[in-house]
């Protein structure tokens, strides 16, 4: 698969990190050390740390979600992974971070989505990608802006510019 982005067999992926147990903030910082970790995968650009309301999108429309404020940002990777064993080793990091799925949109120790995976367009039972939500999300689209201006719309911003979100400074540095 030939994709845009892609640069000496290396496809530039966006993982979309959040969390709201725990020292999330710390949390976030490892699980960044994970995937710079991650075979045949180079971390490029980090997006600030955000705190977020939760919000439950998954309907098409905005539902206050309950539990503590997310953490969130966006990162930015160079990669020689498909994107299902990228998902996979996401998957992998989230586990080893304590991650529980009891039910969907749970309070969480860590979750990471795989947003866009060079100019790819998969639709799957286990990976979509660009992310299905990401455009209604404040809190990928606002960190993925941050990182990379060129992927996110005035008018995308836009739409989501009523969902509450605080930037509290450099995620990692």
């Amino acid at each position: 698969m030939h994709s845009g982005g892609q640069q000496a067999g290396r496809v530039r992926a966006y993982v979309a990190l959040g969390a709201n147990l725990g020292d999330a903030a710390a949390m976030l910082r490892q699980a960044v050390h994970a995937i710079d970790g991650l075979p045949r995968t180079q971390l490029g650009r980090v997006s600030s740390l955000y705190r977020t309301a939760p919000l439950d999108t998954d309907a098409g429309r905005e539902v206050a979600a309950t539990g503590p404020s997310y953490f969130n940002a966006v990162v930015e990777l160079q990669t020689g992974l498909t994107a299902p064993a990228l998902l996979d080793a996401l998957q992998q990091i989230e586990q080893q971070a304590g991650r529980e799925r009891p039910f969907r949109n749970a309070p969480r120790t860590l979750d990471l989505d795989l947003l866009l995976y060079g100019s790819a367009c998969m639709d799957s039972a286990r990976l979509t990608v660009p992310h299905p939500r990401m455009m209604q999300r404040a809190f990928v689209l606002v960190p993925l802006a941050e990182i990379a201006p060129g992927l996110v719309s005035a008018a995308q911003l836009n739409a989501v510019r009523h969902q509450a979100i605080e930037r509290l400074g450099p995620l990692r540095g």
